[in-house]
C-alpha cells in the first residue's frame, strides 16, 4: 500500500484521538464530529459539523469528504457535496456538510463518525480551444441517451 506524508493540525476544539483508518484496504479514514453539544438533524436539515482538524496536503493532492455507507443505509444521513473536496492549498478547519435524507430526526453527538476522507490524486487540465472535437458513437447524446440497461 502506497503512503504519502499529510500534516495534520489539532484545533482549539479538537479532542479524542487523531483519524485512522479502521482496516488494512480501507480507502477512507473516519473523521469525528467535535462538537459542544449533539445536533438535532430533522427530515431535510443539514448542518456543518466541525471535525477540529486542518491539513497540509501535498500539491497534486486533495481530500475528499464522503458519506460513511452503515451512517447512509441505517439513517439516511449523508455528506451534502459529495465528495467534497478540500483542496491542497486550504489550511482551515475542515468542516463536513451533513443532510438527514432519511424520515426521522438523527442526533449527531460529539466524537461521532460523521464522514470518512479519502486522499486522493489531482490533475490539473491545461485547456486548449479548438473549432471542432473529436467525434465518438454517442457524439452528443445527453442524459438518458444510453438508455437504461
Amino acid at each position: 500500500m502506497q503512503k504519502i506524508a499529510v500534516k495534520v493540525k489539532k484545533l482549539e476544539n479538537f479532542h479524542g484521538d487523531l483519524p485512522q483508518y479502521q482496516s488494512l484496504g480501507a480507502s477512507g479514514f473516519d473523521i469525528r464530529a467535535q462538537l459542544a453539544g449533539p445536533v438535532v438533524l430533522n427530515p431535510g436539515e443539514r448542518a456543518l459539523i466541525p471535525t477540529g482538524l486542518s491539513f497540509e496536503i501535498p500539491l497534486g493532492f486533495e481530500i475528499q469528504a464522503r458519506p460513511r455507507s452503515g451512517f447512509a443505509a441505517k439513517n439516511g444521513v449523508t455528506v451534502l457535496n459529495t465528495p467534497g473536496t478540500i483542496d491542497a492549498d486550504y489550511r482551515g478547519e475542515v468542516k463536513i456538510i451533513i443532510i438527514n435524507l432519511g424520515n426521522e430526526a438523527v442526533t449527531i453527538n460529539d466524537q461521532e463518525r460523521c464522514a470518512q476522507l479519502v486522499i486522493a490524486p489531482v490533475l490539473q487540465a491545461q485547456f486548449q480551444l479548438v473549432d471542432e472535437l473529436g467525434s465518438t458513437e454517442r457524439g452528443a447524446g445527453g442524459f438518458g441517451s444510453t438508455g437504461r440497461a
